[in-house]
């Protein structure tokens, strides 16, 4: 594992869902998490594509996959994968909460509206 910016270790994910779908009444497919300041977001299949639409906004290049059983992490800026640090707990949504979700929020037809 090699030194990068745009990771702080120490950072505590924002919550257990994407920001910005939670406070629109929206529904993700997979969760990413910011390395470097922790917000949450919904993955470029999704529906909104928050992550992707955090690091066009703030610059911050690295995410980690934010879902249960994976570590990966994904720099946009050098658009590659690599093995990162162990970040704040927690280190993914809670194993209960389904995915696609939030659960009462994915349309019946949830596969119809995948991007990417």
């Amino acid at each position: 594992m090699t030194e990068r910016a745009g990771i702080d270790p120490a950072v505590a994910p924002s919550g257990t869902g994407c920001v910005e779908c939670d406070a629109a009444g929206g529904w993700w497919v997979h969760l990413r998490r910011c390395a470097q300041c922790g917000h949450i977001g919904c993955c470029d299949t999704s529906p909104a594509q928050h992550a992707t639409a955090h690091y066009r906004a703030t610059g911050h290049p690295v995410i980690q996959s934010f879902e249960p059983g994976e570590e990966w992490f994904w720099d946009y800026a050098a658009e590659e994968g690599f093995e990162g640090p162990t970040l704040a707990d927690p280190q993914s949504r809670p194993e209960g909460q389904p995915a696609p979700g939030p659960a009462g929020r994915v349309p019946a037809d949830w596969r119809a509206h995948l991007r990417g």
